[in-house]
């Protein structure tokens, strides 16, 4: 699509950069605004998407060094060029749940509650974020010849050129915007604290599972080339969601008969 938003002598800026940067932008106003809707302090929410943003940023792009190993071998520069494209959802989260979790313990806030806050902003960034990889071509599905599929001709687009494809990015697109709003929904009617980031984890890790099956990147295959790392970790994900989900409203049952 188009890789290149501004480009002025040899100074470029990437669509992709300046997209995930919104994301994050849009995802931390938000946390703020319902943070402050619950009685949390936005202040302390805002410190904790500080964090959340910067070990995002590294655990996504080392577990997608780590599967594209060969070619970073042989191109070590290409390591720090995140504003092209090459972040794995799961290798961001796994690490910024570990850094909100420290954060959050030593601040003394309450460990559920805060992930219900910043669970739909998580949402409605990797919406933005996927749009960023539309126009990077990064991510990209397998040839199709459905009506909808797309055609990249960039020379610098990170997908095949010149071949129809499933426009995977804005499946993942459109997926985290209805998990938003799933969300948004949601929050209305949960009974305990923990929900909506469980409920969120499921959803994705299901969509995201279904949506692997149309990618045409190199991602990692394992058990024998059969599913990606990424189908792998969305399924232990999926089992702790389903487990936490049924746990902790188990918990809150017995706690409200006291």
């Amino acid at each position: 699509m188009y890789p290149i938003l501004l480009q002025i002598g040899n100074f470029k800026i990437h669509t992709y950069g300046v997209l995930v940067a919104f994301a994050f932008l849009v995802g931390i106003f938000l946390a703020a605004k319902e943070a402050k809707r619950t009685g949390v302090d936005p202040e302390k929410i805002l410190d904790i998407t500080f964090y959340l943003i910067i070990a995002a940023i590294i655990g996504s792009r080392v577990l997608y060094i780590i599967l594209h190993y060969p070619y970073f071998l042989e191109n070590p520069l290409e390591m720090i060029k995140i504003w092209r494209g090459g972040l794995v959802f799961y290798g961001g989260f796994i690490l910024a749940l570990a850094v909100v979790i420290r954060y959050i313990k030593k601040n003394q806030l309450d460990l559920w509650k805060t992930f219900d806050i910043l669970a739909p902003s998580i949402a409605i960034g990797q919406g933005i974020g996927r749009l960023g990889c539309f126009f990077a071509g990064c991510c990209y599905g397998k040839e199709t010849t459905l009506p909808w599929a797309i055609t990249f001709s960039h020379p610098e687009s990170l997908a095949k050129l010149g071949v129809t494809l499933h426009p995977t990015q804005l499946y993942s697109s459109i997926n985290a915007f209805s998990i938003f709003f799933i969300l948004t929904v949601a929050k209305r009617y949960k009974k305990f604290d923990g929900f909506l980031l469980w409920l969120y984890v499921l959803l994705y890790s299901v969509t995201r599972s279904i949506i692997e099956f149309f990618r045409g990147d190199e991602r990692g295959l394992i058990f024998y080339q059969s599913i990606s790392t990424s189908q792998f970790i969305g399924i232990i994900l999926g089992i702790t969601s389903v487990f936490m989900l049924f746990y902790l409203g188990s918990r809150h049952k017995e706690l409200s008969k006291k």
